[in-house]
């Protein structure tokens, strides 16, 4: 094997080894949210994703939101900070880091199943009543960032109602083969990363917003979509 091709393959290999030791820890540990940090450290450094948060990354903001582009993101996110998930329930059926993710508490959700959702917004509500950190994608897919899917609005309208601070997250790469989404298969897309020399995910923190200061829940719904995808109110303006 050639120099060029053994490196991605010698990545590739790092990065499925340790997500292999690291699931297997996840059974024997109380905090799993101690091991998923590092673990996304270093599974970006293998994959050669260089992470870069643009402005102040505020300590506060119990649940964070953002957009989706990749099967990615809430790895970037979590190697900023450990928190909670909510996932669409696909993720289970992951091959390697599925069951990984079952182990570490990830809450699952049938976005086309009603009682689905309402199952996991109940979940959602147990963990943000407990002051667990969390992390959601109200868009639900992942999309190439050119605009917003729909959003699913329950976990959002149920932070208004609980109160709970919320910090906005916008993520946007340069790099085209850094959104997931079509037909492309996990392992080939793992496998098309180690490939590439490098990828850039940028971060773009908004500011943490509170319940009181919205008159209703569809002025804070409008806010956070806002948050998410600055680029749709900079376009407008």
């Amino acid at each position: 094997m050639s120099q060029g091709k053994l490196q991605p393959a010698l990545r590739l290999s790092a990065a499925l080894g340790g997500t292999l030791w690291t699931m297997g820890r996840l059974s024997l540990t109380r905090r799993p949210e101690a091991l998923l940090s590092p673990w996304c450290r270093r599974l970006l450094k293998h994959l050669r994703v260089d992470v870069r948060v643009e402005g102040p990354l505020p300590s506060s903001g119990q649940l964070w939101v953002a957009n989706h582009l990749s099967w990615l993101d809430p790895i970037v996110l979590m190697s900023l900070r450990p928190s909670g998930i909510l996932a669409k329930r696909e993720v289970a059926d992951y091959p390697v880091i599925g069951r990984g993710a079952q182990r570490a508490g990830v809450r699952f959700v049938r976005r086309e199943d009603a009682s689905s959702r309402t199952s996991a917004l109940l979940e959602l509500g147990e963990e943000l009543a407990a002051g667990r950190e969390f992390l959601i994608f109200p868009e639900g897919t992942t999309t190439r960032g050119e605009g917003l899917a729909r959003l699913y609005e329950g976990g959002l309208r149920l932070a208004y109602r609980m109160q709970v601070p919320v910090l906005p997250l916008n993520l946007s790469s340069e790099h085209a083969h850094y959104p997931w989404v079509g037909d492309d298969e996990l392992l080939s897309h793992l496998g098309g990363l180690c490939a590439r020399p490098s990828t850039v995910v940028r971060v773009r923190p908004g500011t943490v917003i509170h319940p009181r200061e919205f008159a209703s829940e569809a002025a804070w719904v409008a806010r956070i979509r806002e948050g998410i995808h600055p680029r749709l109110i900079e376009e407008c303006a």
